[in-house]
């Protein structure tokens, strides 16, 4: 049940045949089931090929304050597309439920609307739960 604007919680009833019967309430982040973790001496992940529509793209992440999250996009072949290299990636630290990834001269997103691609993450010290475009 989502029980605020960032966070989400599961009831369970403890104790169900016991005179000590109570229902105990665990709170984790928006979309934080799983994600994927680099460590401190960093990581990197290649997502699968994929089609979006929209023209921004959004992470639900945390970073320690020496961690960061890069992205570059890639296309069907594995080569880096201009413009979307990892140099050119704003390095993404904090915690967020939602921050829009930009890349340095704002390439527009929009013309890769339904074409396959893939996304690179490199990662240090971070926490990917999810990614989403709109």
């Amino acid at each position: 049940v989502q029980t605020g604007e960032n966070e989400m919680s599961v009831y369970i009833s403890r104790n169900n045949t016991q005179p000590t019967k109570h229902v105990a309430r665990y709170s984790l982040r928006l979309d934080g089931f799983a994600s994927v973790k680099a460590p401190y001496h960093g990581g990197e992940m290649i997502t699968k090929l994929l089609t979006f529509t929209g023209n921004e793209l959004v992470l639900n992440y945390s970073t320690s304050a020496a961690g960061f999250i890069k992205v570059e996009i890639l296309d069907e072949n594995g080569k880096i597309l201009p413009g979307f290299e990892l140099e050119n990636s704003k390095e993404i630290i904090g915690d967020k439920i939602e921050k829009i990834v930009t890349w340095n001269r704002n390439p527009d997103l929009l013309k890769l609307n339904n074409k396959p691609i893939r996304l690179r993450f490199v990662m240090k010290d971070a926490d990917l739960f999810s990614i989403k475009f709109r």
